[in-house]
């Protein structure tokens, strides 16, 4: 593919990854062309993937077949090299292992937030049963829409399980996403970014998943304006950046990131590390289900091995670093209950 050409997507507006590569698109100048809709009613002539995702890139291979991406952090690290210039990826080292980090944490962990706020109280499964039917089909009748709405709808209540959420579990997706409002808050009120001055991949897998939350489903949108007008208007800031002039200096110095990370690597330790350890132990066990602890309450779901292979994936980002920036690393998470997906 050139840079002359249009990338192709599937995608639709109630999914949180087709929102983070849309806006990561636009702010790297990329040309692309979304097909709005879903694997349902999929585009004629358009190859299918593995795993039936949203969004679906359609890659041109080298025999100018169409090949079909659906993983989103692969996909943007494929942009990377695909096209220059206005990189989502620090180069510094120990910047890109935070940042690979944070976005693990925003693609599995605030993800369950955003499927929990928006299948487990009524108000919010009301809500979004309707919107998911004519964001696929906008043409649907409304009776059709209505008995597919509440066939869809009761589909997606009964499988809260699968995410982790129950009424155990409840309290502690919702304080953990209560909080993260509050340490963003902060965090973007010192230079715009998770990372500094420009947005990283980080910044758009947490847009991704805060533009379900924040927006759509009632609940959590209205806890966040409660908690932050900051974050709110940062979501509107976040969805085209295509006119932003990034420069190399306006990432956080290594230094910087250490102290301005703090808040959200103790969040990350508190909720998402418990889990991904205690799921890797099952998945290594050969285990269905992961039972263990996050924030003094049970938790109980299914194993996950692709997020098994997160843990392993980061794992073998932070043992390729060079042994001081490990060790700066470790400094940092240190205390944070990060630490303990590095070290044995």
């Amino acid at each position: 593919m050139t840079n002359t050409e249009k990338l192709e997507l599937l995608g639709a507006p109630g999914s949180p990854y087709t929102r983070k590569m849309l806006a990561l698109l636009r702010y790297r100048q990329i040309p692309h062309r979304i097909l709005w809709g879903g694997h349902q009613d999929p585009p004629k002539g358009y190859p299918s993937p593995k795993v039936r995702l949203l969004p679906t890139f359609y890659f041109q291979a080298s025999d100018g077949t169409l090949e079909a991406a659906v993983d989103s952090t692969p996909i943007t690290r494929r942009l990377e090299t695909d096209h220059e210039g206005r990189s989502v990826i620090p180069a510094d080292p120990e910047l890109a292992f935070y940042n690979d980090l944070i976005e693990d944490y925003a693609d599995e962990w605030l993800t369950k937030a955003m499927f929990h706020y928006r299948w487990y109280h009524e108000v919010d499964r009301k809500n979004a049963g309707p919107l998911l039917i004519y964001w696929s089909v906008n043409t649907a009748s409304k009776d059709m829409a209505e008995a597919t709405a509440q066939a869809f709808t009761k589909r997606q209540y009964d499988r809260l399980y699968v995410v982790g959420s129950n009424d155990v579990t409840a309290q502690t997706i919702e304080e953990s996403y209560a909080r993260f409002i509050r340490i963003l808050d902060g965090l973007i009120a010192i230079r715009g970014y998770v990372l500094g001055a420009r947005p990283s991949s980080a910044d758009f897998a947490i847009y991704g998943q805060l533009t379900q939350l924040g927006i759509i489903e009632p609940t959590s949108a209205k806890l966040m304006t409660d908690l932050s007008f900051r974050v709110r208007a940062w979501l509107d800031r976040m969805e085209d950046l295509s006119g932003l002039d990034p420069d190399e200096d306006d990432w956080f110095t290594p230094a910087e990131a250490r102290t301005a990370l703090k808040p959200l690597l103790g969040e990350i330790g508190r909720v998402y590390a418990p889990f991904l350890l205690g799921n890797a132990a099952a998945a290594a066990a050969g285990n269905d289900t992961v039972n263990t602890e996050i924030d003094s309450r049970a938790w109980t779901q299914p194993t996950f091995p692709y997020q098994a292979k997160c843990l392993m994936a980061l794992r073998n980002v932070f043992n390729a670093l060079p042994d001081d920036t490990r060790s700066d690393i470790l400094e940092t998470l240190s205390d944070t209950g990060c630490e303990t997906l590095f070290v044995n």
